[in-house]
């Protein structure tokens, strides 16, 4: 039996074409974004002059910002039961916004551009996963999101080390200085987004549910689902607590700071960015997977118990050697909840208000998005230290997971 098992186990060739394709656009996204993200911080701290509580609230306003709109479009997409449009719109708009941060001048462009580049975050998201969901069975979820996420996560590997190595190029033997050489990166970053809307346009379909070689499968999916009360108290619940725990949830690109606080050069924090992206690319499928077999709370609970852990220690640590153990840590916490979040949405809810409940998910990460940023960035600011902000992070996870205990998932 354990054989059979095993070999009945779901692989990825299981997946629904589209959501191979949404992979891949993925992929190149997350590969240009990421170009630019681990340096931002650097940028905007040493070229721009800009304060950690500004970069706060940067960060938090784009997300905030980007959350919103994924209410709407989720919404739209429910109405309208089309979701390409939405995900092309979304993709293209952020490919286009990202690059011209080459050309900013004062922190106040890049917090303009930022926002533009999360509303293309926001028109998409709900709409992709919910296109995700639409065209996956119940059992298989936690794998096709897990994937959706590897292929994310795969492309913030391969960004980091493209703009690490031209970074190194360009200081070290063109000898340009600091500010110039990310904005050569920044424009670089362009490239790998141009293949996006073409995979989107190409690959990605609208109405899956048609698909001749699943349409059976997916029926049965459906049928399955609507035993699921749409929006009920469960859902509900489970709202609450990922609200809370986004709360301590602030930016990464706090680690990024404290990490350079602790010695990094500028050079290796790309570098630290991809080692991190790869402990979450290779451990976001078999996180999926498991939650498939164990159930979504569980591997909810290890996740943000790991995140917990991962706070206090970023609090305490102090040397650059430690920060990249912390950091790879640190990068498990997310193997076990991306994709298990939003499968336990679609598990949640029926299929026919799918895109607004991944609206409401994404939302209720980005209204906590920005005070948990500026709260954070404040708190460090105020107290002259990084280790009462790191607390308070992992506090809230700690109240979070108390209230993620009474969400009935059966």
């Amino acid at each position: 039996m354990p054989k059979n098992d095993e070999k009945s186990k779901p692989g990825i060739s299981s997946l629904h074409p589209t959501v191979k394709a949404a992979g891949w656009v993925s992929l190149f996204t997350d590969f240009s974004s990421d170009m630019i993200i681990p340096l931002l911080p650097l940028f905007l701290k040493s070229t721009l002059m800009s304060g950690m509580a500004f970069i706060g609230l940067i960060e938090g306003a784009a997300e905030t910002t980007a959350s919103i709109l994924k209410l709407c479009s989720g919404y739209i997409s429910d109405r309208l039961r089309r979701r390409k449009a939405l995900v092309l719109i979304g993709y293209t708009l952020s490919s286009i916004a990202r690059p011209l941060m080459s050309v900013t001048q004062a922190a106040w462009h890049v917090l303009l551009l930022r926002i533009t580049d999360r509303i293309g975050k926001g028109i998409r998201t709900s709409p992709r996963d919910a296109l995700v969901a639409d065209c996956t069975p119940p059992e298989i979820r936690g794998l096709a999101f897990g994937y959706q996420r590897a292929m994310d996560n795969a492309g913030a590997i391969v960004g980091p080390l493209v703009g690490a190595g031209l970074l190194w190029v360009f200081q070290r033997h063109f000898l340009w200085g600091e500010a110039y050489s990310f904005r050569v990166v920044f424009a670089v970053a362009a490239i790998p987004g141009l293949l996006v809307p073409f995979i989107i346009a190409r690959y990605i379909q609208d109405t899956p549910l048609t698909a001749a070689t699943q349409g059976s499968e997916i029926e049965k999916s459906i049928v399955k689902d609507k035993r699921a009360k749409p929006l009920g108290a469960r859902f509900w619940t489970y709202m609450a607590a990922v609200l809370l725990f986004t709360l301590g949830n602030s930016s990464d690109a706090f680690l990024i700071l404290r990490a350079n606080q602790a010695g990094l050069p500028d050079w290796q924090i790309p570098l630290l960015w991809a080692a991190f992206n790869a402990i979450r690319t290779f451990s976001s499928v078999p996180g999926g997977r498991l939650s498939d077999r164990v159930g979504r709370k569980p591997m909810i609970f290890a996740g943000w118990l790991i995140y917990a852990v991962s706070y206090l220690l970023f609090g305490v640590a102090g040397a650059a050697w430690q920060m990249w153990a912390l950091l790879l840590f640190y990068g498990l916490y997310y193997g076990c909840v991306e994709g298990t979040e939003r499968a336990l949405v679609s598990d949640l809810v029926g299929p026919e208000l799918r895109g607004t409940a991944y609206g409401i998910f994404h939302g209720a990460i980005g209204l906590a998005a920005l005070p948990a940023s500026l709260l954070f960035g404040f708190v460090w600011e105020s107290a002259g230290q990084p280790l009462p902000a790191f607390l308070m992070g992992a506090g809230f996870a700690g109240f979070a997971a108390i209230v993620l205990f009474f969400v009935r998932c059966e």
